[in-house]
C-alpha cells in the first residue's frame, strides 16, 4: 500500500476513465500530509483504523474509524493520518452519484466499508462491461441510499477554519499546546485587542465564541489522539482538564457517550485485511508553506 504523499503520485483518479475508483492507504511511521489540492471528481475519505483530519478553506473535519468525510469536486483539501493509520480514498465522478455539494460528514455501514475496501483491490482501469464496474455500481447505489437513511451515529461537528491569518495561527498553537488556558483577556492582549475586541473577532470569522471553538479545536484533539492508542486519563492531562470526569462530560455532551465507549464502538469492525504487496520506497515528507493570498491587518 502506498504511503499518503506517495499516493498522490501513484493514484491520479482525473486520469482514470473508471466513474469510481478507490485507494486503500496506510501510513507506516508517522502523520503524512498532502498538500492542498483538488479533483475532478469527489473523494471520500474513509478511515479504517485511526483517524484522519481533512482541511479545507471552509473548516477541518476529523474523521473517527468507520466513518468518512465527503469532498465535492473542485475544493481544495489537505489530509492528515494519525500515527500507523489506514484509510481508503474513494473518487466518483459528480455525474456517477448523487452526493452533497458541500463537504461534511458520513457515517458508514460495516457493508459500505468492505465494499469500498473491496473495490480498492482490484484492478481500477477496468471497462464499463467488467465486474469491477458492476461491483461500483452497486456500491454507488449503496452509498446513496445509505445518505437518505437517518444517521444515529454521533459524528465530530466540522471545525470552522477562520480566514484571517492570526486566528488560524491560533488555531494551529491550540492544537499544538491544547493545555493553554490562556483566557480571552490574555489572547486580546497578544494581539494588541481589548478582551471585548478579539471576542467579537472570533465571532465574527468562526460563528461562535471563543470558548465554544477551543472546545472544538480539544475534541478534535482528543479524537486523534484516543484513536492513536492513547488514554483518556492521558488526553484529559494533555488537553489540561483539572479532572478525567470534566473532560468525560464535554466528550459526552458533544458526541453523546464517554469518550472509551465511543472509540470502543468505532473499532467493533475491524478493517478488512489488505492484499499482500511489495512495499514501496518510503516518500519524502512534504509540507507545503501556506502563503496567505490576504495580509493581516
Amino acid at each position: 500500500m502506498p504511503t499518503l504523499y506517495a499516493s498522490l503520485v501513484e493514484h491520479d483518479p482525473d486520469r482514470l476513465a473508471a466513474a469510481v475508483t478507490a485507494l486503500r492507504v496506510h501510513t507506516h511511521e508517522s502523520e503524512r500530509e498532502t498538500p492542498f489540492h483538488s479533483h475532478r471528481k469527489g473523494q471520500l475519505v474513509v478511515a479504517l483504523h485511526g483517524a484522519v483530519t481533512c482541511e479545507t478553506a471552509q473548516g477541518m473535519w476529523i474523521v473517527p474509524p468507520q466513518s468518512a468525510v465527503w469532498i465535492p469536486a473542485g475544493v481544495p483539501h489537505s489530509n492528515r493520518v494519525t500515527l500507523d493509520g489506514q484509510l481508503c480514498f474513494l473518487f466518483i465522478d459528480p455525474d456517477a452519484a448523487r452526493m452533497p455539494t458541500t463537504c461534511c460528514t458520513l457515517a458508514l455501514t460495516p457493508l459500505l466499508v468492505q465494499m469500498i475496501c473491496h473495490l480498492a483491490e482490484q484492478a481500477q482501469d477496468y471497462a464499463p462491461h467488467e465486474r469491477t464496474a458492476r461491483l461500483a455500481a452497486v456500491l454507488v447505489e449503496e452509498l446513496e441510499h445509505s445518505q437518505r437513511q437517518a444517521q444515529p451515529a454521533h459524528l465530530p461537528p466540522p471545525l470552522p477554519m477562520p480566514q484571517h491569518s492570526r486566528l488560524r495561527e491560533i488555531a494551529r498553537r491550540l492544537a499544538e499546546q491544547p493545555a493553554d488556558r490562556s483566557t480571552v483577556a490574555e489572547w486580546g492582549q497578544r494581539h494588541a485587542m481589548s478582551e471585548r475586541s478579539f471576542a467579537r473577532f472570533v465571532q465574527a470569522e468562526t460563528g461562535m465564541s471563543f470558548g465554544r471553538w477551543r472546545r472544538q479545536i480539544h475534541l478534535m484533539v482528543a479524537l486523534q489522539r484516543l484513536a492513536s492508542g492513547s488514554s483518556v486519563q492521558r488526553v484529559s492531562q494533555d488537553l489540561g482538564y483539572d479532572s478525567v470526569s470534566a473532560f468525560i462530560t464535554m466528550f459526552k455532551k458533544t458526541l453523546g457517550k464517554p469518550p472509551a465507549r465511543y472509540m470502543a464502538q468505532r473499532q467493533a469492525h475491524p478493517p478488512p485485511p489488505s492484499p499482500a504487496s511489495p512495499p514501496l520506497p518510503t516518500a519524502p515528507y512534504f509540507q507545503p508553506k501556506r502563503t496567505p493570498s490576504w495580509k493581516p491587518n
